[in-house]
Order: C-alpha cells, then structure tokens, then sequence
C-alpha cells in the first residue's frame, strides 16, 4: 500500500491550509475509512451512507435523532405542532453561528437565522438544485420566516413522523451567500454549523475536518465540544486493505464486515477473536432493516393461513444466526417492525414451536390432502439460508423447493405477483414504523405502491389511517404495535431477523456509540 492512499499518523498529525503546516496530537483525531468514497459534501446529496456520515459532522438541522430513536432539538430550540398537526413553528436559538469563510467578510461569519431555512428549503425543493432529497418536501405546502427566530411550515396532510424527516441531513441550513454566483464556491469550501468543518478534500485520497471552534454546544462540565482536534477520512477502495490498517492501529474505526476478513476477526460464534482484543473492542447495535420471506396472498397459489403460520412456528431464526450468520443480525421474534424502532413488540410475532408448526401441517392435510410444494423464489446470495429453511419445513411434512433468480428478475417478480413466496428486506428511510407498517396498507398494494403480499384488513387500514392524526409519540407506538400483531396473524410473512450494525473499535477510542440509523456523531468521541 502506498501513501498515496493512506496517511501514516505518529506522534503528530502535518496538515496543510493556506501553505501553514499545523501540527495536532495523534490523539485528538478520529481516523476512518470510506472504501465506497464519499461523492458529495452537499447536504442535499446525502443519500449513501459515505455522503450521509461526513454531512453528519458538518450540519445541522432543526432537529435531530438521538441514539433512542427520539426526537431532541437542534437549531430549533423548541417547537409547537397545531392541533390538527398540519402547522409546525419552530424556535430557532440564537447562538448559532455559520463556519467562518470569506463570503462573511475577512475572517468572518454570521448567526443563523429562520431566513437561512426558507433558502435551505427553497434549494432542496428546486431540481434544479441536482439534490436526491427533495422527496422530503412533498408534504409541505408552505414554510416561512415569520422574524429572524420563528420558522413555519405547513403540511398538506398531519404527518406525525414528519419531525423525524427533517432530521435527516438533507433538511440541513446552509447559507446563502456561498450561492451568489451558483454552487460553485459551496462545492470548493461547504460551510455548515456542526461540530466540524471542511479543511481538505483530496480527490480519491483523503478528507480532513477541523474543529469547529464556533460549535454551539457544551458537555455538562462547560467545555465546548467536540473533543476532537479533526477526523481524517481515507479512500482505500479495498476492504481487506482496510481491515489490515486497522489491526496496525491506523484507522480508529471500521463499520462493516466483509468475507474476506470475517473468518479471522470473527469466532465461530461471532464474537471478536481473542488475538484482537486487547486493540479493538465490537460494538453491535440494531440497524433498521427486516430481512423476511413474503407470501402472496393474491391468486389460485395463494399458501394456506394454517400453512404460512407453521412456517412461522417452524423455523429456528436463533440457530440460522448463530452458525450461518456467525451473530450477525437478531432474531425476528417479534414482527416486521424491526427492534430499535417504537412499536416494536416481541409478542408481535410467532415463538419457535416445531410441535405447533407440525400440528398445523397436519390439520391442513386432514383438510386439504396432499400438500403442493411451496416454490421460495430467492437471489444466489441468500440460497444457503433458503436452502436450510426448506430442508428443516421438510422435517415437519412441508415441502419447500427453492428457486433462485437473478436480481432483475426477483425485483420484476415480487412487483407484479409472480411468485407464491420469496425473500425480502426492507430498510427504514426514516425512524418511524410508519415507514414499515405501509407494506400492508390495501392502497399500496404493488406494483404501484410496496405491498407485495397484498395483505388487506379493513382493521388495520382503520388503524394506519388513525396513525397520522395520533403526535403523541408513546400513543401512536402502541397503535403501532396493535397494528404489527394484526398483521401478523394473518402471517403474509415470515420476519427471519433485523439487521445489526456490527462496528470495530480502537480501544483507545471512548464515549463512542451508533444508533438504528447509522448516524455517525463524534461531537462527544475523544482518544485516551
């Protein structure tokens, strides 16, 4: 490996800004890597995980999400949501200060102001703007400044989750005098209000942030955050290069696992490998993605409710995690809302019982007579999970015949109803089960909408209609959670196990945590 792709860090760290060489200790910078490269600092463009992590350290929005999935303010001290939850004014503190830059005169910046977030908006909305955010916007019917501290908007329809939606980065304020002669000079030098602001981007090679001195928040003690000096941000396109930099104590973190190392930081049981535990630490967490096999229920091949269900009773998730996954995921005990997301219930869905499982089969048969074998359509990538389902159902007395398809194939398959049943994931846009519960809407079914089992019930239509007139947070996760467990009796699926974020980290590394969406926030990380 060479140094064009990686900056070896000793005792000091040699930046470069304006010919001035700046030296910071090791140990105030947070060192990463992005194998997938980051193709963007707009916030408007923060649509893959790279684009989403670096505008993370660099904005801020009204509000944000904390590691609970909750709520909490950001530039937008306080709000108030009217009645019929169609109108939302916000409260914008007044201490909020840009990342210094030319535009504000020689070494200058300025306060934030509601006025900020109407161009923000005005720019997210605008495709000529070229951002993959403004689905975001398709709600809002109107936004203001009302004076320089009170910002409104107006939806076309209540729409309890929306505070969760403009939390994402791409509701992030930037300000308008970088954008006088276009993008051009936001492109060169993005200014934001986060914990950390652009110092260098290298092409393909590197990405540095400084401390941002300005940063508006303070730990408990009254010291100013961050903890850190910078976070340096490398582009090694190889995982396995990134896996060796690690374990040489070169990157401070690593966020994902792939084949070619798993075997070897991993033990069979999915636990850190002892060599490497005096250096790095795992850290696991729930990330909001349900992995699960869809039934159809439409059509002449429509599988029996007794035999979806035994399905459901039939298949042990712990043991396909813990020797085919090596831990990598939790178990779907509950159902399709995934864990870490309010409504989650694990009475929701159905328990391993392979003496429940056979009972059904058998009454089926009483019934019906022979039983058809059931085709589970899936891409190569999952055939050994599917295989593994199929031979344990046939222990039971259900046959299963696994079918594998090409990607295009599967995605025109489930779409318009093809196949009696097959796997699926779905992953949150936003931290709102809403954004789960919608497959089993009647108006969506597919392929105009993401119901592909077109599960129907008039009940739980009622309930998904009600969900958006419900803003208190504790009410409508219950309404939620009544929803999944209706669902989920009438069994259109079988959740197999919410994703997990699996991370590594140096152990000189503290104070360090990741919540169901992946955000990373280092505003509170500092190095022993």
């Amino acid at each position: 490996m060479t140094t064009k792709y990686f900056i070896y860090i000793t005792l000091f760290i040699s930046l470069f800004s304006c010919s001035k060489k700046i030296e910071i200790d090791e140990k105030k910078v947070f060192k990463l890597n992005r194998y997938d490269n980051i193709s963007s600092l707009d916030p408007i463009n923060a649509r893959t995980q790279a684009n989403n992590w670096a505008c993370n350290l660099i904005y801020n929005s009204l509000v944000k999400i904390d590691n609970n999935l909750e709520i909490k303010p950001d530039i937008a001290k306080s709000w108030k949501i009217s009645t019929d939850g169609k109108t939302y004014t916000f409260n914008l503190r007044k201490d909020i200060y840009f990342q210094k830059h030319i535009a504000f005169g020689k070494d200058s910046t300025r306060t934030v102001n509601a006025n900020d977030f109407t161009f923000s908006f005005d720019r997210l909305k605008d495709p000529k703007s070229g951002g993959s955010g403004g689905w975001i916007m398709n709600n809002i019917s109107s936004y203001k400044a009302i004076n320089d501290s009170i910002f409104e908007i107006k939806l076309k329809e209540a729409y309890p989750a929306f505070l969760g939606l403009i939390s994402m980065k791409y509701a992030s304020v930037v300000p308008k005098e970088l954008f006088k002669n276009g993008n051009e000079e936001f492109l060169k030098h993005p200014i934001g209000t986060g914990p950390f602001q652009f110092k260098i981007w290298e092409d393909n090679v590197k990405i540095v942030f400084r401390k941002n001195p300005l940063y508006f928040e303070f730990d408990n003690k009254g010291n100013r955050l961050p903890y850190l000096e910078a976070v340096n941000i490398t582009f090694l396109p190889e995982k396995n290069s990134e896996f060796l930099e690690l374990i040489k104590g070169n990157l401070d973190m690593m966020a994902d696992l792939d084949p070619s190392y798993k075997d070897e930081i991993l033990t069979p049981l999915g636990e850190l490998n002892p060599k490497y535990s005096k250096d790095l630490t795992i850290l696991k967490a729930p990330y909001l993605s349900t992995v699960y096999l869809c039934f159809y229920l439409d059509g002449e091949n429509s599988v029996n409710l007794k035999l979806r269900q035994a399905l459901n009773y039939g298949v042990d998730k712990e043991k396909i995690i813990k020797y085919m996954m090596k831990g990598q995921a939790f178990a779907a005990d509950g159902g399709f809302i995934p864990k870490g997301l309010p409504g989650y219930s694990s009475k929701s869905g159905y328990s391993f019982n392979p003496e429940k499982a056979r009972e059904l089969i058998n009454s089926y048969m009483k019934e019906k007579g022979k039983i058809k074998p059931i085709e589970l359509t899936t891409v190569q990538e999952y055939v050994a999970i599917c295989e593994y389902i199929a031979a344990e159902m046939a222990k039971l007395g259900l046959p299963i015949k696994v079918n594998v398809v090409p990607g295009p194939t599967m995605l025109e398959g489930k779409a318009t109803g093809k196949f009696m049943l097959f796997r699926a994931n779905w992953g949150a846009d936003y931290p709102d089960a809403e954004n789960f519960l919608s497959l089993y809407y009647s108006k969506n079914f597919a392929p105009e909408g993401p119901n592909y089992s077109h599960y129907k019930s008039t009940e739980f239509d009622q309930l998904y209609e009600k969900s958006f007139l419900i803003n208190n947070p504790e009410l409508r996760a219950k309404n939620y959670e009544q929803m999944d467990a209706l669902m989920m009796k009438q069994a259109p699926i079988l959740p197999l196990f919410y994703d997990q974020s699996t991370l590594f980290i140096n152990r000189q590394v503290k104070n360090f945590s990741i919540n169901p969406i992946k955000l990373l926030d280092l505003t509170r990380v500092y190095k022993e």
